[in-house]
């Protein structure tokens, strides 16, 4: 039987008392898989993701990480159980080196820097030959891989990507969605919220589409790509 890794069950969360933005919304994420989260601006895909992560206050429902319950923890709890998040912007610290963002990825557990470093460069070469540049001198592309980078030092099993391909000129975004896969494949459970809704299912194993709070069409990602419904609301002439 396929362990579920996440599993999110008739959640309830949002921002301010008594305005939800999510409202009953289930989701699960088995170990190993690449799952995908697309939907209309205000579904409450970010959300979902920042839940998990427990920047959002959860007033119903569950999540729970390998069957054990992580509401109410805060996000360091998280990291050092195994859960990397990386938001959508303000992803790295522009004033520090490349190096200095990588090892403030793992400053819970800075005696594994080297074998962490050496596993991050294997996925992102170019970034190995550039530690010592800060990143506020690199591009939207570059800043995400060194999100991505930083996220990875403390080994998670589980990576929440809020909009990976966001700002970024298409060929940036190919190769986004190239490394997230490349990360996938190496053994880390992907949860990847994504307005770029056609190419996130392309590369997903699964997909949800979020609606007013609460999942509206789950399926594979070939399914939901075929979906005459998924085509015609969320995916457009780019469904075609």
């Amino acid at each position: 039987m396929t362990e579920r890794v996440v599993e999110v069950t008739d959640l309830t969360a949002g921002y301010l008392p008594g305005v939800n933005i999510l409202n009953g919304a289930n989701f699960y994420a088995e170990k190993g898989e690449l799952v995908g989260i697309i939907g209309p601006n205000g579904a409450g895909k970010s959300t979902l993701l920042k839940a998990i992560f427990g920047l959002v206050k959860v007033t119903e429902g569950s999540i729970t990480l390998n069957g054990e319950s992580i509401v109410g923890l805060k996000a360091n709890e998280l990291v050092k159980k195994g859960v990397g998040f990386i938001p959508q912007n303000n992803n790295v610290f522009p004033s520090l080196t490349i190096e200095e963002n990588l090892q403030m990825g793992i400053f819970q557990q800075p005696e594994h820097y080297e074998e962490r470093l050496e596993f991050v460069v294997s996925i992102f070469a170019e970034l190995g030959k550039r530690l010592k540049q800060r990143a506020g001198s690199l591009s939207g592309g570059e800043r995400q891989m060194v999100a991505m980078s930083r996220a990875l030092m403390m080994d998670p099993e589980v990576l929440l990507l809020d909009e990976p391909s966001a700002g970024l000129s298409p060929v940036r975004q190919d190769e986004a969605f190239l490394r997230v896969s490349e990360i996938n494949k190496a053994g880390v459970t992907c949860i990847m919220v994504e307005q770029n809704a056609r190419r996130c299912l392309q590369i997903a194993d699964r997909g949800y589409v979020l609606d007013q709070g609460k999942e509206a069409v789950v399926g594979t990602g070939r399914e939901l790509l075929n979906d005459p419904q998924v085509i015609g609301l969320y995916l457009g002439t780019l469904g075609d």
